[in-house]
């Protein structure tokens, strides 16, 4: 797990200019390579590459920027290649230099160019300059689990792992206005976009090449499909996901250094934590969990303890205060590069943080929720549809229906999302499928007389959404399908983002097994029946890995992710709320050109529910504005 930067140039510079750009751009990756860096220029000085290094596999070797025997090809490289051993084995080369799978990567681009992407089973950003042809190849992981940015200037294209990177060559910086509408729609931007102008992404599941002087023109190389397969039991089905899941595990081990686990008490981080004290049954397994003390509802550690006593499991828990808040949320911020999702960012942080005092590489639970279909929202909607059907008798047509009388006994999972079923049915009821979900999940108009009707482009953001939600690779019979397709395209990235800079913060690499891609492509094929009969999520998921976990999280009915009580601490006064006061009521903050003139802070803080994500939204957005563009 590393770092990665790099330039090419449309005209010679001196081989300094190009080391000192290479040098700013790695001091701002060092947290995520704390191991060693290394930078590299060609000969024309045209080219450079910078890396910083986190060793996990080969200690000792594979240092970067890596060459190919010849000299034609330079490579960085980050992320992990899980199945780095079974490729050495095919590409059967006599010599290997290092037992690195960055070694690997280069030699199977040397063998079969972008086609060795389809080989490549893990998470990965590259760059590779080809010499000869005078061509940059960057490519990224099929669910975009590790990042990569990049910027055309005048001078040329460079790329980073991180936008900070970019930064010091962006020129002029302001935001993205389109970016910004898909932020106070969803909590994070579709497509290619970011927060700043100018910056974009490789998607993920996509490749380019780059000539010099041109601009990445990115290709899809995977697409996961749902091509629903009717011709097998469910028991089957259970069966191959057992043998694809246990797989996952196995390989997602694979390190030179211990391996722990994330656990926060649901099914998926549990999950994974099960499976691998399966894989490695003797010696010390470390779980790591996160809590706040200021209630309940802001504490699953009981759920982590459980699992843990069960598996033996070395237990070590983060109690995050208000303090920590105020201390550390600047620090997440930067790290995030741009504002996503919700506060669970910060308490991830901290959890990271604990990680990073004991251990290198931690497995995650990323994921689960959009393969398996874990949300909430998704028998809300679904519920709505069986009434629809009932009343207009089409209830038992199709596939793909869960009737109403079977979904009433999982209602009590919606229990604390009253307020979001308020204000779903609040209009629109029975509309169709997309204009459905798209109220669930756009957050634009829960913010009041917050923000200026102009920064919110609704019928721009709503065609992007609505071409991701009825996607050729999805179909249109079934709404399960359609939903959590929208949340793996969109949703899952952002959540993957914070994953990955939460973690390479403290110099941790964190890894999700659940987004193996034989795993997810097998999922996509599963009937949605199967997955969510009577209205139960994750019911297929549950009933196979029932023995490996705890009753008390398999039955759970009241998992909400990682809750933050920064509600709470606003309407009880106190360090945070004089700090978000601060930054909100500023003179700054309130020139944005986003936001209403003359609005009352104090009403803002005043407003919010318990749970509610408004204000993180407002103040991730002002902190990034701070650090990022003024």
């Amino acid at each position: 797990m590393c770092g990665i930067s790099g330039l090419v140039q449309t005209n010679t510079e001196s081989a300094e200019c190009i080391l000192q750009a290479l040098s700013e751009m790695n001091k701002r990756l060092s947290h995520r390579g704390p191991d060693g860096c290394g930078k590299w220029v060609s000969k024309d000085c045209r080219v450079g590459m910078g890396h910083v290094r986190l060793s996990v596999i080969d200690l000792e070797h594979g240092a970067q920027p890596m060459q190919s025997r010849d000299g034609r090809y330079t490579i960085v490289f980050n992320g992990e290649i899980y199945n780095y051993i079974e490729l050495r084995q095919e590409l059967a080369l006599e010599t290997f230099y290092t037992s690195s799978d960055t070694e690997v990567v280069l030699r199977a681009f040397e063998r079969w160019g972008a086609d060795s992407l389809h080989r490549l089973r893990g998470m990965f950003a590259m760059a590779i300059w080809d010499q000869q042809e005078n061509l940059l190849f960057l490519a990224r992981d099929r669910f975009g689990i590790k990042p990569l940015y990049w910027i055309n200037t005048s001078t040329g294209l460079y790329f980073a792992s991180e936008i900070k990177a970019l930064l010091p060559f962006l020129g002029c910086r302001e935001v993205n206005r389109a970016a910004l509408s898909d932020y106070f729609t969803f909590q994070f931007c579709l497509g290619e976009k970011t927060l700043m102008h100018g910056v974009w992404q490789i998607p993920a599941a996509h490749y380019a090449f780059i000539s010099i002087g041109q601009e990445p023109v990115p290709i899809r190389y995977w697409e996961v499909h749902y091509e629903i397969d009717y011709d097998h039991t469910e028991k089957w089905f259970a069966e191959r996901l057992r043998e694809l899941m246990c797989d996952s595990v196995q390989v997602h081990l694979r390190a030179d250094v211990e391996v722990g686990a994330y656990i926060s008490g649901g099914v998926d981080s549990s999950l994974m934590a099960s499976l691998a004290r399966d894989v490695r049954p003797d010696g010390r397994f470390q779980g790591f969990n996160g809590r706040f003390l200021d209630g309940p509802g802001f504490d699953e550690s009981q759920y982590a303890q459980s699992l843990a006593d069960e598996r033996d499991i070395q237990l070590h828990i983060a109690d995050i205060t208000e303090d920590d808040f105020v201390d550390n949320i600047s620090k997440v911020i930067w790290h995030l590069d741009q504002p996503v999702a919700g506060p669970g960012s910060f308490a991830q942080y901290m959890v990271s943080k604990l990680v990073g005092q004991h251990i290198k590489v931690v497995l995650g639970g990323q994921g689960g929720d959009e393969i398996f279909g874990g949300y909430a929202r998704y028998l809300v909607a679904y519920f709505e549809q069986c009434i629809k059907g009932a009343i207009e008798g089409t209830l038992h047509n199709g596939n793909y229906l869960v009737t109403y009388e079977s979904i009433i006994s999982n209602l009590e999972t919606l229990r604390q999302y009253k307020p979001m079923i308020k204000e779903f049915w609040a209009q629109g009821v029975f509309d169709e499928r997309d204009r459905r979900y798209w109220r669930l999940v756009n957050r634009a108009n829960t913010f009041g007389g917050i923000i200026v009707p102009e920064a919110i482009n609704e019928s721009a953001t709503y065609a992007e959404f609505s071409d991701i939600f009825w996607g050729e690779n999805v179909g249109t019979e079934s709404y399960f399908d359609s939903m959590t397709h929208f949340d793996f395209k969109t949703l899952l990235p952002a959540l993957l983002q914070v994953e990955d800079r939460m973690s390479m913060a403290h110099g941790v690499e964190a890894r999700v097994p659940l987004l193996d891609h034989p795993l997810v492509e097998f999922a996509a094929t599963i009937p949605a029946d199967v997955k969510f009969r009577d209205g139960e999520l994750k019911r297929l998921l549950k009933n196979v890995f029932s023995s490996h976990l705890p009753s008390a999280i398999n039955n759970r009915k009241d998992k909400m992710g990682f809750p933050v009580p920064l509600n709470l601490w606003l309407k009880r006064g106190g360090r945070a709320r004089d700090l978000i006061g601060d930054v909100l009521g500023s003179q700054r903050a309130a020139s944005r050109p986003y936001l209403e003139h003359g609005l009352s802070i104090d009403k803002v803080l005043d407003s919010q529910s318990v749970y509610g994500r408004n204000l993180w939204a407002l103040l991730s957005l002002e902190l990034w504005h701070q650090q990022f563009v003024d």
